[in-house]
């Protein structure tokens, strides 16, 4: 089974955090996670977040952080999950795939009912 590699953002607008929720017809439907996406080929995983974050969410971030990767077995498929700490700089928060988000207060993210590869990340990003 090939495994996907896939950028993800923890995105801070000052001290509120980014979540995303999947829509009915993405894998994983109404689940939550952080905003990324697909590496495509000879792209770095930097520009990768930056274009995904633009492309979904119509903003521009600074990366402040590389987080743990996350491989994670799902019953059709494999995900390597890299994830980065960011900040938000600019653009109006525009949802292009995803249903919903919230901003929420880090403590508040344990909440939700986050896709299992995001897990991990979660956990890491709460320790911080």
């Amino acid at each position: 089974m090939k495994t996907i590699s896939v950028t993800c953002a923890i995105i801070q607008f000052e001290d509120k955090i980014l979540a995303v929720q999947r829509s009915e017809t993405m894998k994983l439907p109404f689940k939550w996670e952080f905003a990324g996406g697909k590496i495509e080929a000879a792209e770095s995983e930097i520009d990768c977040i930056k274009r995904e974050i633009f492309e979904e969410l119509n903003i521009l971030i600074e990366i402040e952080k590389r987080l743990t990767p996350v491989t994670h077995q799902y019953s059709d498929f494999e995900i390597e999950l890299i994830p980065f700490i960011a900040e938000y700089i600019s653009g109006e928060l525009t949802l292009k795939e995803h249903v919903d988000f919230v901003l929420a207060n880090k403590e508040d993210l344990h909440k939700l009912d986050w896709a299992e590869a995001d897990l991990p990340i979660l956990k890491e990003f709460l320790e911080i």
